[in-house]
């Protein structure tokens, strides 16, 4: 493990069990991990090891809010890991152009994206508040395969932040779920996601693997605990996580973009 004072495990261990909290209620957890990591591991600690150590620790968060979901939502397994898949392909793929690409010239349009669901989400107070009225369709299936696997898991490899959040609002849209399904299964997604990047980080030899392990005890108890809040409020409580979550990534954009 790096030479870092203990207070600043503490403070590292408590942001891993909030963003454990936040993604499993609504996703978007690594705004507030990824940066923690970075402000607190020591001067001169390459990036990777930062983005490699924040993967180890929220895949357990995710797996345990999984987990916790699927046994008490009705969460369409098959679905979700097809899904996965796809998104883990996409992120592959996002990750191959990211090489040779700014994606500061992304933000502003993905700034605009998000401001647009969040009106969207305030003017239709039902939006992901009803239960799904059966089984998804096939088109519904592949059109969240391709939008929500593949699409949102290129944005994931090409830029990142608020996948989680984008996950959610893409399966409730396409599949006619509700807010708190809808996060149950992105869970399933992210899963999958995390665990294909988290593989390419250990290969590199880019994951503080004891940081990690302290971490990731307190990211999985905040991941367990948010999907037990999830289910216990409901939908409308997800609403106002949402929303929050949202208008939280507005501005970490913002301030990446105009005032870094």
């Amino acid at each position: 493990m790096p030479d870092i004072s203990l207070t600043t495990v503490v403070l590292l261990c408590l942001a891993a069990l909030a963003a454990g909290w936040i993604d499993a209620v609504v996703g978007g957890g690594g705004l507030l991990l990824l940066p923690a990591l970075l402000l607190g591991l020591p001067a001169g600690t390459p990036a990777a090891h930062a983005l490699g150590t924040n993967k180890a620790v929220a895949i357990v968060g995710t797996t345990g809010a999984a987990v916790t979901y699927a046994r008490k939502a009705p969460v369409d397994v098959r679905t979700a890991v097809r899904i996965g898949l796809a998104a883990l392909a996409g992120s592959s793929g996002g990750a191959f152009f990211a090489a040779g690409m700014s994606t500061e010239v992304l933000k502003p349009v993905i700034m605009v994206v998000l401001l647009a669901v969040a009106a969207f989400v305030i003017l239709r107070p039902a939006f992901g508040t009803a239960p799904a009225t059966g089984p998804a369709t096939r088109r519904q299936i592949l059109a969240a395969i391709g939008l929500g696997g593949l699409g949102i898991g290129f944005y994931d490899g090409l830029v990142g932040p608020g996948t989680g959040t984008f996950l959610v609002l893409a399966l409730t849209a396409l599949l006619h779920l509700d807010l708190v399904t809808a996060s149950a299964t992105a869970k399933i997604v992210n899963c999958c996601t995390n665990a294909g990047a988290l593989a390419t980080f250990a290969w590199q030899g880019a994951v503080l693997w004891q940081l990690a392990a302290l971490m990731a005890v307190f990211n999985l108890a905040g991941g367990m605990f948010g999907a037990h809040t999830a289910l216990k409020k409901g939908s409308g409580f997800v609403r106002v996580v949402l929303l929050t979550v949202v208008f939280a990534l507005v501005a970490n954009l913002a301030y990446e973009q105009w005032l870094a």
